[in-house]
């Protein structure tokens, strides 16, 4: 079993930045895949980001360029650095965990990107 728990979100002005974080406990050997995923109102939960264990990392396109996933091993720790944000970025921001059998999710952290 894997718990992540998320944390960061809030209430930003469009052009504005925020990091999101998501810690990892139990099985964390397990997790070869690291990611974040947001779902908007009346919408479907997209993938925004991924990082792998080797550190590479992929991107939606439109987060190419304004946001940023890194990880922090010795945290079992994963960051969604967030610059630049429209209003279109607001969401339930989900942390996700991937193993080669399974994949757990985090509860959520609300973005709100609003004047």
């Amino acid at each position: 079993q894997v718990q992540l728990v998320e944390s960061g979100g809030g209430l930003v002005q469009p052009g504005g930045s925020l990091r999101l974080s998501c810690a990892a406990s139990g099985s964390i050997f397990s997790i070869k895949t690291m990611g974040w995923y947001r779902q908007a109102p009346g919408k479907q939960r997209e993938l925004v980001a991924t990082i792998r264990n080797v550190d590479s990392t992929s991107y939606v396109d439109s987060a190419k360029g304004r946001f940023t996933i890194s990880r922090d091993n010795a945290k079992n720790t994963v960051y969604l650095q967030m610059n630049s944000l429209k209003p279109e970025d607001t969401a339930v921001y989900y942390c996700k965990a991937s193993t080669y059998l399974t994949f757990y999710w985090g509860q959520g952290t609300q973005v709100t990107v609003s004047s």
